[in-house]
């Protein structure tokens, strides 16, 4: 396993992947706790803590006396696989396995004034490039992208090539920009009518909501990314790490690697 994680998240992850994966069929019974903390090498509260959150999300469902067994409800099962666990280079790159580009739009738009000014953008640019991607997996939506570039960057991205590969990776390899910062933004928020009908959610339902403006050197921003994510197949994970000092405990942020 790997050590990073908590193991009762690997736990529900790998009993996750046995029912997507069909080991275990509608209704049939899982191993028991006693059996899954054999087989992992961990306590029972362990187990436990795994299964109960399964049975919270509707894949499983416990029968006091019995057992606990893999639900009857076949379309949760096929609506969704595993759990995206996103870590930095997720969010910048979108390199996540099985996610692929479903729409995607090219338009000249006039900015708002926080566009602008995230931008910063002078009096004479009253136009910009505004991007638009679905990317799902499998047929399931995923996320809802909105990019605005600059009219002269902007100008030369076609639909075609964000099919292709992630805009950063047109922006750094095709077009050799050079980033050398960027300033993010991740919250909880919830899904208004144009990125629930995207995502396929009802209008209000949670999301995760990235910005993120990215810079070249002078620090002249390039790009300003947008992106909803849905609550219910993203998981971001970091670690972080308490280093004592004279002055007291300071915790930082170190990406755990996928």
């Amino acid at each position: 396993m790997n050590n990073l994680l908590p193991i009762y998240f690997q736990i529900k992850q790998t009993i996750k992947s046995w029912i997507l994966n069909k080991e275990f069929g509608l209704g049939e019974k899982i191993p028991s706790e006693n059996d899954l903390a054999e087989k992992f090498k961990v306590s029972r509260l362990t187990v436990r803590q795994a299964i109960a959150q399964l049975v919270q999300e509707g894949f499983l469902t416990s029968r006091r006396g019995e057992g606990t067994f893999v639900t009857r409800n076949e379309n949760l099962v096929n609506q969704f696989s595993l759990e995206f666990s996103g870590f930095m280079d997720d969010l910048f790159y979108h390199q996540i396995s099985k996610v692929n580009v479903k729409s995607a739009s090219v338009s000249v738009v006039i900015p708002t004034r926080p566009i602008r000014e995230k931008l910063e953008l002078g009096p004479k640019e009253k136009e910009v490039v505004q991007l638009k991607r679905v990317r799902c997996q499998g047929d399931q939506p995923f996320t809802y992208t909105i990019n605005y570039l600059p009219m002269e960057i902007g100008a030369k991205i076609t639909e075609e090539a964000l099919y292709q590969k992630p805009l950063l990776k047109i922006l750094e390899q095709d077009m050799g920009f050079q980033f050398t910062e960027a300033v993010q933004t991740i919250e909880a928020s919830f899904s208004n009518q144009e990125i629930a009908e995207n995502l396929s959610v009802l209008n209000g339902s949670p999301i995760l909501f990235v910005e993120r403006i990215m810079y070249g050197p002078k620090r002249k921003p390039i790009e300003l990314f947008q992106c909803s994510y849905r609550a219910d197949m993203y998981r971001f994970i970091v670690r972080l790490k308490n280093i004592r000092g004279k002055s007291g405990n300071k915790w930082i942020q170190r990406q755990i690697e996928p």
